[in-house]
């Protein structure tokens, strides 16, 4: 029943989330913030870059980066989230882990933009490589161990009514 559960909430977000009015009124704006802070902590590094929607831009060497949907963690997070909600747990331990998720992806994530805007000036083979394989699986196993880490902090579920220890156990 739960991996129904996970499964059901996985597709029906990740539907949702593939919406027209979901795209332009959430996704975007959401990923155009994920350039602007990558912008703003890449700005203590070169002042020359700028953001421009959901492009990096460094001005001085015209290399740019767009963060494109499949780019902004949502996707792991939708994981996290089905995985969550299959799992018998209070909504607030729910709440709480996700919002841990959320940090934690979004964290990793910025990471990955930063990294990947740096090797793309570098080496654009290797730009392509981390970006198609490294990070993809980084960010998900991000949301993996998010996910047993919070199921380590989930209180343990209360035991059944104990038998008296005189009561005879049918065979």
């Amino acid at each position: 029943m739960r991996l129904l559960i996970f499964i059901a909430v996985l597709l029906g977000l990740f539907a949702i989330q593939l919406l027209g009015p979901v795209q332009i009124h959430l996704i975007q704006p959401f990923t155009g913030l994920i350039a602007q802070i990558s912008a703003f902590v890449l700005q203590t590094f070169d002042s020359d870059v700028q953001a421009q929607g959901i492009v990096l831009r460094d001005g001085a060497t015209g290399a740019a980066v767009s963060i494109q949907p499949g780019c902004n963690g949502v996707e792991a997070l939708i994981c996290v989230v089905a995985a969550m909600v299959a799992t018998p747990a209070s909504w607030r331990y729910r709440i709480i882990g996700l919002g841990f998720g959320f940090v934690a992806i979004q964290a990793l994530n910025l990471l990955r933009i930063i990294s990947l805007f740096y090797l793309l000036q570098w080496n654009p083979v290797w730009f392509e490589w981390a970006h198609l394989y490294l990070w993809q699986v980084l960010i998900m196993f991000d949301g993996l161990v998010v996910y047993l880490f919070w199921l380590r902090l989930l209180p343990p579920e209360p035991a059944g009514p104990a038998l008296p220890a005189s009561a005879p156990v049918a065979p």
